[in-house]
């Protein structure tokens, strides 16, 4: 189902791809090697992190906090945004509404 959103979700989905582009190791979410990661050229690795996006958008509906190799991603109910963080440092957030 998904967090409940009321921007558009195109929009959502552009920002909330970039932000978990900051987590260095964002591809051990798909179980990836280091150096699968090294070989995709920038274009995959920006289709990695879509396809992660919208999983992560979808997933946040039942699990408010998902980890995402060496960050977190967070999806605060009551502020209406998901929160993208490494230990304590938020990198970014993505407002839904």
């Amino acid at each position: 189902m998904g967090v409940k959103h009321g921007r558009d979700y195109g929009e959502i989905l552009a920002e909330l791809t970039e932000a978990v582009g900051r987590i260095s190791d964002s591809y051990v979410f798909f179980e990836m090697e280091a150096g699968d990661w090294d070989n995709l050229g920038e274009a995959e690795r920006n289709e990695v992190h879509e396809a992660l996006a919208e999983d992560l958008f979808y997933a946040l509906g039942t699990e408010p906090v998902i980890n995402v190799g060496s960050g977190v991603v967070m999806h605060d109910q009551k502020n209406h945004r998901i929160h993208i963080l490494i230990g304590e440092e938020e990198l970014a957030f993505v407002a839904l509404v």
